[in-house]
Formats: C-alpha cells, sequence, structure tokens
C-alpha cells in the first residue's frame, strides 16, 4: 500500500485536484471539478450541498468505492490511486467504516451477519468475527436482536445495525452519508450518539455529509459546501 503519512503529518485525508467524470463526449458529465482539501486526524468535518453538487460522489472516492478521473486522493495513509483491488477492498473493510442512509444491509442475513460482513473480507476468524459482531451489536442497544433479519426490524434498528457493521473493525475514518435522513429525530439523534461517541473515543476522523445544517452545526468542526463539483466556502462552525 502506498502511504503518505510522514513523522508529523496530521492529515488524515488529502485531495489534490481530485476529478470525476462520467459517460463521454455528448453523454459526459464532471461530476467533481477539481477538489482539493485537507481533513485532520479526529477532525469531524461537514459536507453539504445540493443534489448535484457532487457530495456523495466525493464520499464514494473516499470510501474507495470509486476512483477518480484524475487527481491525487490519500486516506488514512493510503494512496487510493496506488492500491490493487485487493488492497482497496481491504481499506474499505479496515480503514474506512461507510454509514449509508439506505442502509445497505443484506436481506437474507441476520443482524449479526450483516456486521460480520467486513471482518470477512479483512480475513477474521470465524470466532473472532461472531465475537466482535456480538459486542458491537451489543454496544448499538441491539442485543436481543441478533437473529433478526432487516424486515424484522425498524428503520432506526437497521440503520444501528449499519452504524455497529461500520465500527467493527474499529476504522480510523467514518464517512456518513444522510446517515440520518430516513430516520424520525429521536431516532436520528440516537443514531448520531452513536457515531459521535466512537468518534471521540478513537480518535476517528469523520466527514458527514448531509443537507440539513442545524445537524451539520450541531455535530461537526467544519463545513466545507459544495456547489456544481467545486468547493464553493467552507468554515469553522
Amino acid at each position: 500500500m502506498g502511504s503518505d503519512r510522514e513523522a508529523g503529518d496530521d492529515v488524515a485525508i488529502r485531495a489534490v485536484e481530485v476529478r470525476k467524470i462520467y459517460g463521454m463526449k455528448d453523454a459526459r458529465v464532471e461530476a467533481l471539478r477539481g477538489i482539493s482539501a485537507e481533513v485532520a486526524h479526529g477532525e469531524r468535518v461537514g459536507l453539504l450541498g445540493k443534489s448535484g453538487s457532487g457530495k456523495s460522489t466525493f464520499l464514494n472516492l473516499l470510501g474507495g468505492l470509486d476512483r477518480p478521473s484524475s487527481g491525487g486522493l490519500h486516506v488514512g495513509g493510503s494512496d487510493l490511486h496506488a492500491l490493487s483491488k485487493r488492497e482497496m477492498a481491504r481499506f474499505r473493510s479496515t480503514t474506512v467504516g461507510i454509514i449509508f442512509q439506505s442502509f445497505n444491509l443484506i436481506a437474507s442475513r441476520t443482524a449479526v451477519e450483516n456486521v460480520e460482513l467486513p471482518m470477512v473480507f479483512a480475513g477474521e476468524s470465524p470466532r473472532r468475527r461472531r465475537a466482535a459482531a456480538l459486542a458491537a451489536l451489543e454496544a448499538v442497544g441491539l442485543g436481543g436482536r441478533l437473529d433478526h433479519r432487516p424486515h424484522q426490524m425498524s428503520g432506526g434498528e437497521n440503520q444501528r445495525v449499519a452504524v455497529a457493521r461500520a465500527l467493527v473493525n474499529r476504522p480510523r475514518v467514518i464517512l456518513a452519508d444522510e446517515p440520518t435522513g430516513n430516520l424520525d429525530s429521536q431516532t436520528a439523534r440516537q443514531v448520531m450518539a452513536l457515531i459521535l461517541d466512537y468518534v471521540r473515543e478513537h480518535d476517528a476522523t469523520l466527514v458527514l455529509v448531509t443537507h440539513d445544517e442545524e445537524l451539520a452545526a450541531a455535530c461537526t468542526d467544519r463545513i466545507v459546501r459544495l456547489v456544481d463539483g467545486r468547493i464553493a466556502a467552507e468554515g469553522i462552525v
């Protein structure tokens, strides 16, 4: 794996002129148009913008779910451009924890089996996977729902399973894409509290994509606004 982490380097995320282009010729869409940014270790950053601004595209690149068309991107000490497919899969399962609005749980698997998945990709033994998954679900208050499948649980419970899955390998970087968008206000507060408690306890870095100005102000140290694939403004909350 490539690394840009040097002694004294306090940067968890570094993007240099990152561009993402979809399609070709007349169907060409430039989703990101030269994003350059840094996020410090332990910093909590809110990424705001209207639909189509590029914020989810950028988060997907940070999480290794897609690759930039051009530019440099370093996350958690890894140069994402230099990673092979196998190394990228390990990066996704160990370095970053990704939480989606739509949960992205596997419908046919139980809560504990869903939480075990990142550890399967990381090569952990079945015994260690099960023990860690049980502990993670207990931590999010779902110790009594271990064998329930997604359709047997509420939206809030599914999102807590998704949070447990994202945190089970103790990632250094948490990427949350509208993690409370499908939840009622009380459940949303509970889910964000779980995420923020982890960030504080492990000195992890958080990038929170949201359209909710109040949520960003309450949960982050700094806000970055995207407009048409570019950083339009940023500042301390």
